[in-house]
This record gives C-alpha cells, sequence and structure tokens, in this order.
C-alpha cells in the first residue's frame, strides 16, 4: 500500500500533512499510516486514538507513525499504545530525515524534541493539496500568548515567522499548479513578522502576496484575533476584492470577567467594535467566531452575555467547543462547571449560532455567488458560505450560482 496520511484538527495539519506526504515519498516510504493528530480538545484527541486503533485492524502489517500536537504534547501516551510503531514530535514530522526507511533501526520509538527551543520555522514548499479545491500555506507557527484554557503553545512552542519571499514562492508555486484560492494559515496569524527582519505586519504580508502574484484569484485568512487586526489589513478589507468578504474571529466569549480569566487580549466590546468597524469597510462581509461554553466560573449571566453577543455582532455562523479542561492549563485548575451544564449551554449557543445563521444565509437567496467547485454540485461562495448548486462546472473552478434559497444550513441554487 501506498503510504496514508491521516489529518485531525487545524488548516496548518493540513498543510503539514502535505508536506508530510511528500518527505514520505521521496524516502521511498510505503506500507505506511501517518496520522497528524490534534490536542485542542479531548474529543480530537479520543478521535486520534480511535483511527490509531482502527489503521492497525486495517493495515496489520504496516508502519504505524503518530505525530502532531497530542504527540508533542505527551509523547509516551502515544508511544505506549501496541499499535503504534513510532511517534514524531512537530518539528521531527517536517524533517525528511524521520522518513527514511533506512534508519527506522535506529534508536528510540519517541523522536520528540524540545519545541519551546525553536526560535524559527522553515518554509516547506508542497504542489498540492489531495482531493481540496482550495490550498493552504503556512505563514507562521507557535504562540507567545498563554490563554488559560488552551494547550497549543506546548504543542507549537513560541511564534516564529515564515519569510516573506518563502509565502510568496510558495503561492506562487500553487496558483501555477491551477489553485484559485489560497488560505493564510497559522497558529497566531495576526502575530505574523514580530520575528522578523523589519518586523512586518500580517497586512503588508497581504499587500505584498496580492502584488506579487497577480494570478492569485481569491485569498482567504484563517482565524483571527478581533483587536490584532492591524491597519493594512483594515485597508485591504475595505479595499481589495481579491481579499474575500470573510473573517474567522476567535472570540471565544461574550462576558468580559470570563474574557478576562481565559486571559484573552480583548474584550467584549473590543470585538463588537471589530465586527461594525468589517461591516461599515464591506458591509457584505460573512463574520464567523468561535465560541466556548461553560468555562470555568461562568454562570447563568456571563453566559447569557456570550449567548446575546451572537446576535449582538449579527454572525454568519458559529464554531462551538464545549469547555474541555486540558491538564497543564490554569483553567484546568478552576473551579469546573458541571459537564451536563457545559453540555446544555453548548446546545443553546449552537441553536443561538444555527438562528445567526439562517437569517445570514436568507439575506443572501437572490444574489449571485462567486462559488469555489470543490466537489459535483458543492462549493464554497466568497463569503464562505456552503453553497449546493444544479449545473456542470469543473473542480477547482469558480462558477456564478445564482442562489434561489436557503435550506438549512447552505444555500441552494443553479449555476448562472
Amino acid at each position: 500500500m501506498a503510504t496514508e496520511v491521516l489529518t485531525f484538527g487545524c488548516r496548518l495539519n493540513a498543510f503539514e500533512s502535505e508536506v508530510i506526504r511528500g518527505h514520505a515519498a521521496a524516502a521511498g516510504l510505503d506500507d505506511a499510516v501517518i496520522v497528524n493528530t490534534c490536542a485542542v480538545t479531548k474529543e480530537a484527541e479520543r478521535q486520534a486514538r480511535q483511527a490509531i486503533r482502527r489503521a492497525r485492524r486495517d493495515h496489520p502489517e504496516a508502519r504505524l507513525i503518530v505525530t502532531g500536537c497530542a504527540a508533542q504534547i505527551d509523547p509516551a501516551r502515544y508511544a505506549a499504545m501496541p499499535e503504534v510503531d513510532l511517534v514524531l514530535g512537530n518539528d521531527e514530522k517536517m524533517k525528511p530525515e524521520s522518513y527514511d526507511s533506512s534508519k527506522r533501526a535506529e534508536g528510540a520509538r519517541i523522536k520528540v524534541g524540545d519545541i519551546m527551543a525553536l526560535t524559527e520555522t522553515a518554509a516547506h514548499l508542497v504542489d498540492g493539496f489531495e482531493g481540496r479545491a482550495r490550498a493552504f500555506i503556512e505563514v507562521q507557527q507557535g504562540c507567545d500568548h498563554r490563554c488559560t484554557f488552551c494547550i497549543i503553545p506546548y504543542g507549537r512552542g513560541n511564534s516564529r515567522s515564515v519569510p516573506v519571499g518563502e509565502i510568496v514562492r510558495q503561492a506562487e508555486r500553487l496558483v501555477v499548479a491551477g489553485y484559485r484560492e489560497l488560505v493564510l494559515t497559522g497558529v497566531d496569524i495576526t502575530s505574523f513578522g514580530g520575528d522578523l527582519p523589519g518586523q512586518p505586519n500580517l497586512g503588508q504580508l497581504c499587500r505584498r502576496l496580492l502584488a506579487l502574484v497577480p494570478d492569485l484569484e481569491r485569498l482567504r485568512l484563517s482565524s483571527i484575533d478581533p483587536i490584532e487586526i492591524d491597519d493594512t489589513l483594515w485597508r485591504l478589507i475595505g479595499e481589495e476584492p481579491r481579499l474575500m468578504p470573510h473573517l474567522h474571529l476567535s472570540v471565544q466569549a461574550g462576558d468580559d470577567m470570563i474574557l478576562k480569566r481565559m486571559k484573552r487580549r480583548h474584550l467584549r466590546a473590543d470585538a463588537l467594535a471589530a465586527c461594525q468597524r468589517a461591516r461599515e469597510l464591506r458591509p457584505d462581509i460573512a463574520l464567523g467566531a468561535d465560541m466556548i461554553a461553560g468555562f470555568p466560573t461562568e454562570d447563568e449571566t456571563m453566559f447569557a452575555r456570550s449567548v446575546a453577543f451572537v446576535g449582538e455582532a449579527a454572525l454568519d455562523y458559529l464554531h462551538v467547543f464545549p469547555f474541555s479542561a486540558r491538564p497543564g492549563t490554569p483553567a484546568a485548575r478552576m473551579p469546573q462547571v458541571p459537564g451536563n451544564i457545559v453540555k446544555e449551554r453548548a446546545a443553546k449557543l449552537r441553536e443561538a449560532g444555527a438562528a445567526s445563521t439562517a437569517r445570514a444565509l436568507t439575506a443572501r437567496t437572490g444574489t449571485i455567488a462567486q462559488v469555489l467547485v470543490e466537489k459535483e454540485g458543492f462549493g464554497h461562495s466568497e463569503h464562505y458560505a456552503p453553497v449546493r448548486f444544479t449545473g456542470t462546472a469543473e473542480i477547482g473552478s469558480i462558477a456564478p450560482v445564482r442562489i434561489a434559497e436557503a435550506v438549512r444550513d447552505a444555500l441552494s441554487g443553479v449555476i448562472a
């Protein structure tokens, strides 16, 4: 069998899985399964462990390698699984020599270094993304902030930026390969450039990328902090049609006390102001957010402010995470909300998100959406709304679709 790469979690992992795939192929590694894990929630880790056990059942003779954030944070746990042959850290997984079959007999089953000791990140060029119509570009790694609920800095290390020239090279390569839409991704992309000469910010990176890669049709950003949008990026949001009218905001809560206990960098008013400014600059922009339900010490009044935030910000969609205590984080030591209440609040927050999505999608009926076709009859619009359509369009193309109606959580229409 050819080497199979199973990816969990974020878009950065999706990018890194393509690098891993390339390294494994170049090293001649076959009959292997590589599991690229996520550690953002307990559920993400549970799914990864389940996939590891399933992979061993399906491929009893394969070499099974586990890597990613969960493996970086707790390598011994994964090495102890009888299904696993090798555990690689997040730095090691990006090195070609980690997949050299001639070195299989060397050393321990765990190859995980000190991620906090890294001070820079190497650029990695990929030619495409298996099974995906849009491509991702890593612009930075790691995070210098220490939100009390988050374990990811211990899996990714401190913030490290990819040089602008390398990002431009990667974008050019992907555009030549036929990708119409690129997504800038990382752990904390609004911190981009702080460690580079001249300290370019995210907005300056976007401006240079759009200027130097004129054939790039659509540029999209992954999750950003609402308070860290720089002035150049605000100008691009208002003026640059190739920067997609879509922002995904890392909000996490709508109550100031909870935000402070999370050690976030914004307050409720800051997040609302960012939403308002975005809409003033670009009235048709789509806004989404991540929010956590049941954070420690959250009472009913605090939770009600988070629910109200969804409507006040007029969000187009919401990603809800029931609070998941991560061992080693300050939030895990705070007074916990009972699990049944966390579950109830997550359901209520999802209901508020679903109502907000229904309103936003209904408002887009009668328009013509420019849809990136991802599979037959389906894609995402420039606003990142899911669109089901009738008519023929090539996968990877951008098709104009006349939106007839909103059906549940998606738009429906016909190619114009």
